[in-house]
This record gives C-alpha cells, sequence and structure tokens, in this order.
C-alpha cells in the first residue's frame, strides 16, 4: 500500500523509521512547507517522491493513506483536506481541538466511505489487549481503582505553549491518562473532577489532576504535566492485589502483586519497531476490508474522548481563540458536549428496549393465563353439565331384574317350609289308627 506522510516533523520521523521494515508497504510520499524539507526528510527515510504542498500531494492518485503529523491545531484542516481528495486518513491525537470538529470530519469519512482513524497508538499494541485480559481474569479480584501519570519537561516546544496551536498538557499528554482509563475502567463516568495549573505567559494548562467517578463506584485518578519528568506509572487496585504498567505511553511490563506485595506474575511487551507499526497494519487490514474504522480505535471512542476534554477545559474556563470568536458569533452553536450525557443517552435507549421486552413478555404471560383461564371455564362447564343430567327413572331404559329372593332364604326357613308339608300326613296317619 503507497503510504505517504502530511508533515516533515519529528514525530512524522517516527513512522517513515516505523513504515521502512514493514511488508506491503510502500514509502511512496511526504509533503511538507517546503519543498526542500520535504527532499531532505524523503532522501533520509526513502520516499519515492517529496512534495512542497500538502494539496499537490493529495492530488497524486497513487497516493493511498495518509498519516498526518501536524500540531493537533491544524488537524481538522487537514484532515478536510485528505478526505476532499479521496484518500484515506490515520491522523495523529489529539484527534481535533474539540468535539465539533472531530464529529464533523467523522461523519464526512463516513459519507465518503473513506477509512479515518486516530493514531493513538497504545490502543492498538497488543499489550493494551494483555492489560484488559489480565484485569478480567479476577487475579487481583474485583478492581476498585486505577491511577496513571505521564510527564515530560516540554516548555520549550512551542505549540504546547500556545493557545493559537491548542497547547497545553491535556491535548498532548492528558489524552494518553484518559486513554488509559477508558481501556481499562470503559466510559461509564458519573462525575469528573479536574483542576489545573496555568502556564503563566499563555494561559494553557501546564499541569493537571482528573479524578472520575464511574457509575459502579470505581475510581480513576489521573496526571499529566509538561513541567517535569515522571515515572509514567499506571496502576490498577484490586481486593485480592494490584496491578503495575511500566510506560503507560508505551507499555513495556506487566505486573501483578498480590495482598503481600509479592510479584505473581509477570508479563513484557514483544519486540516491536517503534510501536507505530500496529496502528499501520490496523488501518491497512480496515481499508483491505472497506472498513471506515479500526475495531481498536473506534469513532465513537474518538469522540468520547474528545467531548470528555471538551468538559475538562470548559471547566478550567480554557477555549482556543477560534473557539471564543465562533461563541461570540453564535453562542448556541457552541455547546459543551458532555460524555455524561451520551452514557445517559444510551442507557435510556437500552431501558427503553429492556422496558419493550419486558413488555412482550407481560402480555404473553396475561394471553397465556387467559387462554388457561378459558380453558377451565370450559372444563368446569362440561363438569357442570355432567352433574346437572337428569335422574328421574323415567329418563332411563328399564332393565329387568332377577329376583333372587328365594335363594335367599335361610336354613331354618327350609327347614320350617318342610316341617310344615309333613305335618299334613302325620294327622292323616293318627286318624287312620283311630
Amino acid at each position: 500500500m503507497n503510504i505517504s506522510i502530511l508533515g516533515a516533523g519529528n514525530i512524522a520521523g517516527i513512522m517513515a523509521t516505523t513504515l521502512q521494515p514493514l511488508k506491503d508497504v510502500t514509502c511512496y510520499a511526504v509533503a511538507a512547507r517546503d519543498k526542500d524539507r520535504a527532499q531532505v526528510f524523503a532522501d533520509k527515510y526513502g520516499f519515492l517522491k517529496a512534495y512542497g504542498s500538502y494539496k499537490d500531494m493529495l492530488e497524486d492518485p497513487d497516493v493511498e493513506l495518509v498519516y498526518i503529523a501536524t500540531p493537533h491545531s491544524h488537524h481538522y484542516e487537514h484532515i478536510k483536506m485528505c478526505l476532499a481528495h479521496g484518500k484515506h486518513v490515520l491522523c495523529e491525537k489529539a484527534f481535533t481541538a474539540n468535539a465539533r470538529q472531530a464529529e464533523e470530519v467523522l461523519r464526512l469519512a463516513e459519507s465518503k466511505g473513506l477509512l479515518l482513524t486516530e493514531a493513538m497508538w497504545i490502543r492498538y499494541m497488543p499489550m493494551a489487549r494483555k492489560i484488559v485480559e489480565v484485569v478480567n481474569s479476577g487475579i487481583i479480584g474485583h478492581p476498585t481503582s486505577l491511577s496513571a501519570n505521564l510527564g515530560y519537561p516540554l516548555e520549550h516546544v512551542e505549540r504546547l505553549t500556545k493557545l493559537s496551536l491548542c497547547g497545553g498538557a491535556l491535548l498532548d499528554l492528558g489524552v494518553y491518562v484518559l486513554n488509559f482509563a477508558s481501556m481499562v475502567f470503559g466510559n461509564d463516568i458519573e462525575s469528573m473532577a479536574a483542576n489545573c495549573v496555568k502556564y503563566p505567559r499563555s494561559g494553557v494548562d501546564a499541569q493537571e489532576t482528573i479524578m472520575l467517578t464511574y457509575r459502579d463506584g470505581r475510581m480513576a485518578t489521573l496526571y499529566a504535566t509538561m513541567l517535569a519528568q515522571t515515572d509514567r506509572r499506571g496502576f490498577i487496585h484490586g481486593t485480592n492485589g494490584y496491578i503495575e504498567i511500566e510506560n503507560i505511553n508505551n507499555f513495556e511490563s506487566i505486573k501483578v502483586f498480590n495482598l503481600e506485595r509479592r510479584v505473581v506474575a509477570e508479563y513484557a511487551a514483544p519486540m516491536q519497531v517503534t510501536g507505530y507499526e500496529y496502528e499501520i497494519m490496523s488501518a491497512m487490514k480496515a481499508i483491505r476490508e472497506g472498513q471506515i474504522e479500526c475495531p481498536e480505535m473506534p469513532h465513537v471512542e474518538t469522540l468520547f474522548m474528545m467531548q470528555l476534554m471538551d468538559n475538562i477545559r470548559a471547566a478550567w474556563n480554557i477555549r482556543f481563540p477560534y473557539e471564543v470568536e465562533r461563541v461570540e458569533e453564535d453562542p448556541e452553536e457552541d455547546p459543551v458536549v458532555t460524555a455524561r450525557k451520551a452514557e445517559e443517552a444510551k442507557r435510556a435507549e437500552e431501558a427503553k428496549k429492556a422496558a419493550e421486552e419486558a413488555r412482550k413478555k407481560t402480555e404473553e404471560a396475561k394471553k397465556r393465563a387467559e387462554e388457561k383461564q378459558a380453558e377451565e371455564a370450559a372444563a368446569r362447564e362440561e363438569a357442570a353439565k355432567a352433574l346437572d343430567a337428569p335422574t328421574d327413572p323415567d329418563d332411563f331404559e328399564d332393565e329387568p331384574v332377577e329376583d333372587k329372593s328365594a335363594e335367599k332364604k335361610t336354613d331354618e326357613e327350609k327347614s320350617d317350609e318342610g316341617s310344615a308339608e309333613k305335618e299334613p300326613e302325620i294327622a292323616e296317619e293318627s286318624t287312620e289308627r283311630k
């Protein structure tokens, strides 16, 4: 498959390194705003073509899949450009600046039948599935809470300190800890509390703590910062032990501890090129199968994450410049779409279906009860007819009755009869003697 890269920065270099050894992949083209820069990139990583314009590269009919490696402030514009030229898209995180933009481009991709997926690389890794498998195995009992942190000293990176470039720790680092929580505990969030420290020179979020409470009582405590280095670890705590994940930004190992804090199981990450290969292979597979999303990071998950980060920024009163302009022009058209509302809508639909199923079962049970009552009533009616049948002897046919009274005479009666028969003979005999 001919894969091209839009943008020629550091992250584009990591992807280019990833593509080189992969089977069935052609490092086809790279585009930058400067042709010389694109050519240097192409020569370094073995790309066939270099373009000094994004538009020129997208007009190349041989480009099949485009990896967008520009700052997330420009993702919305570049995704639309790729889709308009009929190209499949793998876009770096954060997917867009906000949920409104995400929803628009996802709908556009769907209308065109093109793949559009977010390059949230940890979602595609085999270790992501392994973590969920270990948690679901019950080895730590019932999981009740998790924690995760991610931080690097990045004040020197211009795109992170500028509001105009959608800067701040949340969209660049916080998105990882939020995705980690979502992968393990899902998205049924009941409430959220979040605090941040703003960068003094621009007002972007420099570091933050986010606490999520789930409807089933579990909790997630998350921390991200662009001011300092952290250990990047994730912990999942349960009633029978806990799990430690080394590096939630690129899973290295999983250790399972029992209640005595002794390691009872350990899993190491498989060998990898850079870790980016999994998202590329998933995207290529989806395209070949005619899919418009990848199962590891479906559209609903991308949109949920954008909605959740919108809510968090709203709590901090942080808006990007063009969001402020849009609100001033038409405030009613820029509502904060909350994750909780989405979950409540989903539960309402499920409850509606359950109620409909219950109603159908009740109707069926009622019908069966009525049929049974009808059968019992019919049986009672038949029984009543039998009981009410005429009993007058004249209504029945006569039958001869044999008189056996003579046979029932006692021996005494028979003896008496015999005596009565003999008495005249005696009388006659007596007369003759006289």
